[in-house]
């Protein structure tokens, strides 16, 4: 046993703010295309993170099992860092849900309307019904808004306490 004294206040080391985002970009890539693939398996919604990744460019069986869908959601969460330093470049000092969830609904447009014919597994926007848009705009949504959200806490939090 030691002698010192234990320390009840000691602070862990701070993280820098561009640390803390590349770990929300991953972790929101994660969780939020995890529910997408689960949506998808449970019918919500026609496509899934495998279908743009995989399905789209490789015809094989292996495409459609849940080992596409674990890759698929994985690699989601590299991507995710893109757009989780986008959003710190561009819109970390802007507070509360609107920027968020104005920036989840852009990407879900870019996603959908835009980038849909470089997917041929994709169906067009206007060929997917009706839940796929909700499903997936809700996620884009809530997407949005936990990297917003979360980016623009972490930055307020860390200049208050430099302060």
């Amino acid at each position: 046993m030691s002698d010192k004294p234990k320390e009840q206040n000691q602070q862990e080391p701070q993280q820098s703010v561009l640390t803390k985002t590349l770990i929300i970009g991953f972790a929101s890539g994660v969780l939020w295309s995890g529910l997408a693939a689960i949506a998808y398996y449970f019918h919500f919604s026609e496509v899934s993170a495998a279908s743009f990744l995989f399905r789209s460019f490789w015809q094989t069986e292996w495409t459609g099992t849940w080992l596409a869908e674990v890759l698929a959601v994985i690699f989601v969460g590299v991507l995710s860092l893109i757009s989780a330093l986008l959003y710190y470049m561009l819109l970390k000092k802007k507070n509360g849900i609107w920027p968020g969830l104005i920036f989840g609904l852009v990407l879900w447009a870019v996603i959908f309307v835009v980038l849909t014919p470089l997917f041929p597994a994709i169906p067009t926007f206007m060929e997917l019904s009706s839940d796929t848009w909700v499903t997936t705009g809700c996620l884009f949504l809530l997407y949005g808004l936990f990297i917003g959200f979360s980016i623009s806490f972490e930055y307020k939090e860390f200049n208050e306490s430099a302060n």
